[in-house]
């Protein structure tokens, strides 16, 4: 339940903090005085979008803090699922600066929204009046029976095998649409492998063959050339490798004198081993090099059939050829296991829907066993509420399988005696509305094991003797869970364990709005304003001393 909460710089609200009871909280208060402000700083709380709008100072930062007490509640699991230090005494802080910048914490941790959202959905049930045009929505109806039904788990069982049918299905129409693809192409697919796996290509084999092209297409030329250079280095009487030998030898004769002549002959003999290796090697390229019209035919034609080959395939290089090569023998092979493939995949994807069947009959048979009890119990809380002859059906028809499952839950309503039940949207009324969603909230109080239920204005419509009974149910509902109760009416602010009233006045210079816990004198003038005005009679106050001093 929320203990402390603890507001600064929101909306219309400067500094407050409100220490909250356990059992019925009320907060009353004039139209616009910033009753509702208040659930936007708890919505914060709750992960809610953040705004620069709602500061009250635009320079200085928003901080909306609660202390919540969640002893006995069986959160360690969550806690533990988020790696966050579990406590009894939680503290969860939401901050908004200047600039828009949000921040959360739990127990001075920091976490996400989503985080903020998940545990809010453990910690608090806010009913806001847009919940309440909910109730007319399939969505909503659903969500309902769900929660009556204790579907958590069955739920989460048919969405893993509703995700798990969605990607069977997928993978096996993908398949099938690339399967059409390498139908269409295999005879072209097939050809191309074949024409590639024949050219038996190798890495680097084009510029080895066109090197071989230059010196085949020049050799006249590089043969005379060579020729020509054997001759300067080692083949005639005045070659290079001669003379170097006769340096070589003048410089042995004094290398002894001087550590620098050592160097010097040393570079000599190491120059001359390198070009007598570069004489072998250039005799050797010599010899070789011949004008060879056959094997420049060969070579010729070889690069011709790689040219061709690049130019077909747009590619500049065998690398690319290759891999070309390696991505049609994949779509070889896909086409070889064509059928496998889409064999199973089909069976993948009708295994996926038979389970989802399994499953959403499950979740459809569970929901259908509550209609009953659901509706009795509601029927019996609103004719408590002053509506003696209310009717309330489930309609449900199924159908496909959904991201929700295969129902379609209508719930039918009727107010009056003789009157069929039609759809809850066409017929209920304002306060019919408020009702039932009270009705709905109380029973399903019942079912969850939630430390705060919040709610805004669920009497509108609602007075007399019905606002009466109503109070009653929530104070009986505050006996097993935290309620927090905004309200215009004096039968359930008299029926407070704590009655809190919202007020404006003018400070610093701008309007604010503040609320105080009022004591027993307080509640008794408050009440009798609710009841007869501004300025309450002698009978006003009586009647709400009455009422106060008729609480259990």
């Amino acid at each position: 339940m929320l203990v402390t909460l603890s507001i600064k710089n929101y909306a219309l609200l400067r500094e407050m903090e409100l220490n909250l009871s356990p059992h019925l909280n009320v907060i009353t208060g004039e139209t616009g005085a910033g009753k509702s402000i208040l659930l936007g700083a708890i919505g914060l709380l709750l992960g809610h979008r953040a705004d620069t709008k709602t500061l009250w100072n635009e320079n200085e930062k928003c901080t909306v803090e609660g202390v919540f007490d969640i002893s006995g509640y069986d959160l360690q699991s969550v806690f533990d699922e988020e790696d966050l230090d579990f406590e009894n005494q939680t503290i969860v802080r939401r901050e908004v600066t200047a600039q828009g910048k949000s921040r959360a914490f739990i127990n001075d941790t920091p976490v996400t929204l989503d985080v903020l959202k998940k545990m809010g959905a453990h910690l608090m049930d806010i009913h806001s009046q847009h919940e309440t045009l909910e109730l007319g929505k399939h969505g909503f109806q659903l969500d309902l029976v769900d929660s009556f039904a204790g579907n958590k788990k069955i739920k989460s069982a048919y969405q893993t095998s509703w995700v798990n049918f969605l990607e069977t299905q997928t993978k096996y129409n993908d398949i099938t649409a690339e399967s059409s693809k390498l139908k269409e192409e295999a005879d072209y697919i097939l050809f191309q492998l074949l024409e590639l796996d024949q050219a038996d290509l190798k890495e680097n084999e084009q510029e080895l063959l066109e090197s071989e092209q230059q010196m085949l297409e020049h050799a006249g030329e590089i043969k005379s050339k060579l020729s020509s250079i054997l001759l300067q280095l080692g083949q005639s009487e005045s070659a290079v490798t001669h003379s170097l030998t006769q340096i070589k030898n003048e410089f042995n004769s004094v290398a002894a004198y001087s550590v620098q002549l050592k160097n010097l002959l040393s570079r000599i003999e190491s120059t001359r081993i390198e070009l007598n290796d570069i004489l072998d090697e250039t005799e050797q390229i010599c010899e070789k090099t011949e004008f060879d019209p056959g094997r420049a035919e060969q070579v010729n034609s070889r690069l011709s059939e790689i040219y061709r080959l690049q130019q077909k395939h747009r590619v500049k290089s065998i690398s690319d050829l290759l891999t070309i090569q390696q991505s049609l023998q994949q779509k070889s092979e896909k086409i070889i296991n064509l059928e496998s493939t889409l064999a199973t995949a089909h069976r993948a994807w009708v295994e996926s829907e038979a389970e989802l069947k399994s499953v959403a009959e499950k979740l459809s048979a569970s929901r259908s066993k509550v209609f009953s009890s659901l509706c009795k119990q509601l029927v019996q809380l609103l004719k408590e509420l002053g509506m003696p002859d209310a009717q309330l059906e489930v309609n449900n028809e199924t159908g496909k399988p959904t991201v929700s499952g295969i129902d379609k839950i209508e719930i039918l309503f009727s107010a009056n005696k003789g009157v069929a039940p039609r759809p809850l949207a066409q017929v209920a009324s304002g306060g019919e509305f408020s009702r039932v969603m009270f009705a709905i909230k109380h029973v399903l109080a019942e079912k969850k094991s939630l430390p705060t239920l919040i709610l805004d204005e669920i009497d509108t419509g609602v007075s007399g003797e019905v606002a009466i009974r109503l109070g009653a149910r929530m104070k009986e509902m505050a006996h097993r869970h935290q309620v927090i109760a905004i309200s215009h009416l004096p039968q359930i602010a008299a029926k407070a364990d704590a009655h809190y009233f919202v007020f404006k006045e003018s400070s610093f210079g701008k309007t604010e709005s503040q609320i105080r816990k009022l004591n027993t004198q307080d509640r008794v003038v408050e009440l009798a304003k609710m009841i007869g005005g501004e300025k309450p009679s002698a009978t006003n106050l009586q009647s709400a001393k009455e009422m106060i001093e008729g609480q259990v």
